[in-house]
């Protein structure tokens, strides 16, 4: 009998356990995808922008265009590529 109630506690924790990490995984997905998202609509603001390349042209605003665009491209990088989770 108290083996029996052990068990049962010991399923009930391990559900509760499976159900928390299954949503902080599920959270964690969304928001990778909206970080995702968001570099992507940053890299083509900044390819709207300077469209002409007016701002990579001049001299002083063209090196900080630059930095603005390799700190885009490091989040670039950070996305990585996709995972196929199936």
């Amino acid at each position: 009998m108290i083996v029996e109630i052990i068990l049962g506690l010991l399923v009930l924790t391990e559900g509760y356990v499976i159900w928390n990490l299954i949503v902080k995984t599920e959270l964690l997905e969304t928001w990778v995808e909206d970080f995702t998202q968001r570099i992507q609509i940053i890299q083509d603001d900044l390819k709207v922008i300077d469209s002409r390349g007016h701002f990579e042209a001049d001299d002083e605003i063209g090196t900080i265009f630059q930095q603005i665009q390799d700190s885009v491209n490091q989040l670039e990088n950070l996305k990585g590529e996709e995972v196929d989770a199936s």
